[in-house]
């Protein structure tokens, strides 16, 4: 099984890339995402691959970090996710993207990705949402508690109610739950009428 390969870029396709290994040129399916960070033809770059291996075909699939292959697994755990679709989520949203919306709850998220109903974005935040771990601990407290402590359980009555509010204020659920677990994380005690008031200066700081 082939888990990385270094090399130059020989060409890039759509969906994917040839990947020039000492002169054997690999073909590697990988994201837009991806697509978009490899250099030009002739340059070095390194990708971490998924090999899956069929009856009738070898696919490569090319991350660049260990962090997007595992999220791509981690997606395919999801009933009526393949690898097609996998791909797709991973070129419309960002490990730290899907972490939020899975922790948020944000069933709409999901639904920016070509391939993904109403079913299947209800499955990705259900299936997944026991399984943020595997999204990257580093990536998950980056973009929802800013590194600042824990994150609230979702399920809290005083996170979800300060949520909703927001929520019902206008403001995006992924944004509104951000912002309310980084504050409850700096203050576990903080009332509703306190999370909202504090969130709404973080919203605000952040549109200004």
């Amino acid at each position: 099984m082939i888990g990385k390969l270094r090399g130059r870029v020989d060409s890039v396709s759509s969906d994917g890339a040839i990947i020039d290994v000492g002169g054997v040129g690999y073909d590697v399916f990988c994201s837009a995402r991806t697509l978009s960070g490899l250099p030009a033809a002739g340059g070095a770059v390194e990708l971490v691959i998924e090999t899956h291996v069929r009856e009738d075909h070898i696919h490569l699939y090319g991350f660049p970090s260990l962090l997007e292959r595992d999220v791509f697994r981690h997606l395919m755990t999801v009933q009526g996710v393949g690898a097609r679709v996998a791909m797709s989520i991973t070129s419309a949203l960002s490990a730290n993207d899907i972490a939020r919306a899975v922790a948020a709850g944000d069933q709409a998220v999901f639904r920016r990705a070509p391939g993904v109903g109403p079913k299947l974005a209800q499955r990705l935040v259900t299936e997944l949402k026991d399984k943020l771990a595997a999204f990257g601990g580093a990536a998950l407290a980056a973009t929802v508690t800013a590194g600042r402590g824990a994150m609230p359980p979702k399920g809290a009555a005083p996170v979800d109610d300060a949520v909703s509010a927001l929520v019902n204020l206008g403001y995006g659920r992924v944004d509104a739950f951000s912002a309310v677990s980084r504050v409850a994380a700096d203050d576990p005690k903080a009332t509703v009428a306190a999370l909202i008031k504090q969130s709404l200066r973080e919203l605000g700081a952040r549109d200004g």
